[in-house]
């Protein structure tokens, strides 16, 4: 519990400034461990990085067998022998024939679908997690440095709380208090995920090594996820106010709050040793860095705006030593909160400026989505009361058009038993209860 302040500083301007160490310890403390720190900022990774991959799998669909399928260079063979040296996973190389290729490339776009939406983020979270690293590891010389940073995170958002907010997760404890361990549907979801664990790890088909017992097992951790889930509901449901109960939630509270300050301190690293390998490069130094690829097919969507821009050395010189500053000072201007705002600003239009000018949407979206997870919660909370007000106008004026008109019919007063059309609008945030996902939530 929350050690009070002293009554004489109790109320008062500074008060949390003006509190002893031990006071300080005791309240960051009973923070870590009893609230969910940063739940927007979970949500906006959580959606941008579902949005990122899903979208790239919807735009792979026509080369994708190509890519990963039955007709990819990197055979499954070459696969599997690759996976079984490094202990990595992937549900591809399970089979070769086709029919299974579609089903696992199909069920990562439905996944990434629902974790975009917030639909039983526990489950999907880590579904998400087990899509992006079998699509990845199936072909190992393909992506880039987007999709490194979407294994990454997929990863740290399996630990999260990500559906706290923003999430029909949130909708539904919001209106069904009663449902908010994952109620009936989510207790089936947990069994049948438990089923197909439980297949694939006695039946045989998992036999290459990606699920057998061992230092490297994956199978320790998805077998840990669902039995924790399980764990966590069936005291819910025994004992919801006892101890074990408690403990579990101050458990899940500080994994989730442990799995957002690394994503942060990934942030800083990845911007940190990009910055600084720039520092070492001969072109980075003179300045021409950007001044290449602006001419390079592969990174020329549009070469008109690449040649206009190519033609002027004062904004590539610019924008090439602005990059390399903003990268290494970002680690260390972090923690103050003006200078942080505007380098995000400054990075998330060079991010959008990369998509258009050098035809890379998904990297640059994937790095727009990591660097969310500093934007500050007041803005992040007015966005999305703007986007709420916004999707209630679209669906008031939807209504409305559906409405039987009456011009022409000026001069005829309403019948008294049809009122009027109701025109207020009424934006309702998505309070997103805390309470930690049970069974298939």
């Amino acid at each position: 519990m929350t050690a009070p302040a002293p009554a004489s500083r109790r109320g008062a301007p500074g008060a949390v400034r003006a509190l002893l160490p031990a006071d300080r310890l005791a309240v960051g403390w009973a923070a870590f461990t009893g609230r969910a720190l940063a739940p927007y900022q979970a949500a906006v990774v959580r959606i941008g990085f579902a949005l990122c991959f899903g979208g790239f799998l919807l735009r792979e669909w026509p080369n994708r067998r190509v890519l990963y399928g039955d007709r990819a260079a990197w055979s499954v063979d070459l696969a599997r022998q690759m996976l079984a040296g490094n202990h990595a996973f992937s549900l591809l190389v399970w089979s070769g024939d086709r029919w299974w290729f579609e089903t696992v490339y199909t069920a990562a776009i439905l996944v990434s679908a629902l974790l975009l939406l917030g639909w039983r983020t526990r489950t999907m979270s880590v579904l998400f997690l087990v899509a992006v690293v079998s699509v990845q590891n199936r072909s190992v010389l393909l992506g880039d440095g987007g999709d490194n940073v979407v294994h990454l995170m997929a990863i740290y958002l399996a630990f999260t709380r990500c559906g706290q907010v923003w999430s029909l997760d949130a909708r539904r404890r919001r209106l069904r208090p009663e449902q908010a361990d994952g109620g009936p549907a989510g207790v089936r979801l947990w069994a049948a995920v438990g089923a197909l664990l439980a297949w694939a790890q006695f039946s045989g088909i998992a036999k290459l090594g990606m699920l057998a017992p061992g230092v490297y097992s994956w199978s320790t951790v998805f077998w840990g996820f669902w039995l924790l889930a399980g764990v966590w509901w069936w005291l819910g449901r025994r004992d919801p106010l006892g101890e074990p109960r408690a403990v579990m939630d101050a458990l899940g509270t500080m994994l989730h709050n442990c799995a957002m300050l690394v994503v942060a301190v990934e942030v800083c690293f990845i911007y940190a040793t990009a910055g600084w390998y720039k520092i070492q490069g001969s072109l980075w130094q003179g300045g021409s860095a950007l001044y290449f690829p602006l001419h390079l097919d592969y990174f020329n969507p549009w070469p008109g705006l690449s040649g206009l821009l190519a033609a002027h050395p004062v904004p590539v010189f610019l924008i090439t030593y602005g990059t390399v500053m903003v990268q290494v000072s970002f680690p260390f201007l972090v923690f103050n909160r003006r200078i942080k705002n505007v380098l995000l600003v400054l990075m998330m239009v060079e991010h959008a400026a990369i998509a258009v000018m050098l035809g890379l949407p998904f990297f640059s979206l994937a790095m727009i989505s990591a660097d969310a997870v500093f934007l500050p919660t007041p803005f992040l909370q007015w966005l999305g009361e703007r986007v709420v007000r916004a999707a209630a106008g679209v669906r008031a004026g939807s209504a409305s058009g559906s409405r039987p008109s009456f011009e022409g019919h000026r001069d005829k007063p309403l019948s008294p038993s049809r009122p009027a059309p109701h025109t207020g609008l009424h934006a309702h945030g998505d309070g997103g209860g805390g309470a930690a996902p049970g069974p298939g939530q």
